[in-house]
């Protein structure tokens, strides 16, 4: 269940992985029970408050037997509201950039569970104390260039944007 996201949602790619909970209202074919999608990309010329769902999300709106009705709609009105992420089994997945390096190290961030937006990553390498700071490449790929070879395994520290949450995993 994802969207793409007018500039008020998708925020720079800031708002990427970040959750809301949408229903369509005033169309026959809406069921008026909502959806939780998540943000993944920008939707670039629409509207800035907007939603481009997934034909798989827009159909989950639908009232029974009728989902090919609303996917043919196009535009729709819809109510939404911010709400926390739930990824059942999952509490957050990384996945490594294949341009990483002994110098450069890059990562994206996927299903964290919970608010879904990060303010800031960084990275501990092995045997070290102090955190280092990683930059946002876009939406939720995050690097760290390094004058010097990185020690792993590392450890990241996620820290939330809204509620500035802050947990670590190896």
């Amino acid at each position: 269940m994802v969207s793409a996201g007018g500039q008020y949602f998708y925020q720079f790619g800031k708002g990427c992985g970040e959750c809301y909970q949408v229903k369509c209202t005033e169309n026959e074919a809406c069921s008026g029970k909502p959806v939780t999608v998540v943000i993944t990309d920008e939707c670039p010329g629409c509207d800035s408050v907007h939603f481009d769902l997934s034909g798989t999300a827009f159909g989950a709106m639908a009232a029974p037997g009728k989902a090919d009705q609303l996917r043919n709609a196009g535009a729709l009105q819809i109510q939404y509201t911010r709400v926390k992420c739930n990824y059942p089994g999952v509490t957050v997945a990384f996945h490594v950039d294949s341009g990483s390096n002994p110098y450069y190290f890059a990562t994206v961030v996927e299903f964290d569970d919970g608010e879904g937006d990060l303010a800031a990553v960084e990275l501990q390498q092995n045997g070290q104390d102090n955190w280092l700071p990683m930059q946002r490449l876009w939406g939720a790929n995050w690097k760290l260039n390094s004058g010097s070879p990185l020690a792993a395994p590392f450890s990241l520290r996620l820290t939330s944007g809204e509620s500035r949450k802050t947990g670590s995993s190896k």
